[in-house]
């Protein structure tokens, strides 16, 4: 093991790492640098130096975050001392995540990362458990928040600033459960709520195209080309979506 950098230390909150950690080359802060940039399901977007785990930048990317306080400068969270309890405690973000296991995106030429998101908040509860070998062990659980507010949205997010570039909201509840994919052109392609394929401009954030599904989107965006033609395609329910580009 060369390095390691934990996002979550003594984590009590199920914010386990599930996002994919995207490697990008970029010129920073006046000089080339191999980074990885990882948006976490505790709520906080980072920025660390590949080559050695060197902690650059923290950047909050929901609305609600109450267990911790803010990222300190070696990229340690400054915790706000909130634990799951017998009665249940408010954690902000839920227990889902900030964000999940479906891929984000980077654009070399925006020099923007994209990402879905989600802003909620769950009870945690403890729950006595004898550990017993070889069988599941869960000694805490959740429920939804007594608001039951939830508001998906795709971020874009620029590492040079550590600042959110634009928010492209979702409408009604739900959770997002499908990716991003960017294209050289600029054009970000996402699983949207309520079997919304959908597109938009990658350096503002303006809506460009939407097609609805009507099935549930559970998967990331792909393109391939054939003959020279550019296609876009998306699985959804039990079908496979393509889609020609101009």
């Amino acid at each position: 093991m060369k390095w390691y950098f934990q996002f979550t230390p003594h984590d009590t909150y199920d914010f386990d790492a599930e996002e994919t950690p995207v490697l990008i080359d970029i010129d920073y802060h006046g000089k080339p640098r191999k980074l990885l940039i990882e948006a976490n399901r505790n709520g906080f977007v980072y920025l660390l130096d590949r080559t050695n785990g060197h902690f650059l930048s923290a950047k909050r990317f929901v609305p609600r975050v109450n267990w911790a306080t803010g990222i300190d400068a070696k990229g340690r969270p400054i915790s706000a001392q909130l634990q799951p309890s017998a009665s249940g405690t408010l954690i902000c973000p839920g227990v889902v995540g900030a964000t999940n296991w479906y891929s984000p995106s980077w654009n070399q030429r925006t020099g923007l990362f994209y990402f879905m998101t989600l802003d909620s908040c769950s009870i945690i509860t403890t729950r006595p458990q004898e550990f017993v070998p070889g069988r599941p062990f869960y000694a805490t659980g959740s429920r939804d928040a007594p608001d039951g507010k939830s508001q998906a949205v795709l971020v874009a997010f620029d590492p040079q600033t550590n600042k959110i570039a634009w928010k492209y909201p979702q409408a009604g509840d739900g959770q997002p459960w499908g990716g991003v994919m960017s294209t050289a052109t600029g054009v970000v392609f996402f699983a949207g709520l309520g079997g919304f394929f959908e597109a938009a401009e990658g350096r503002s954030g303006k809506s460009l195209w939407h097609f609805n599904t009507g099935q549930q989107l559970h998967a990331s965006p792909m393109s391939y080309a054939v003959d020279g033609k550019q296609y876009v395609a998306i699985a959804s329910g039990d079908d496979l979506f393509s889609f020609a580009l101009p």
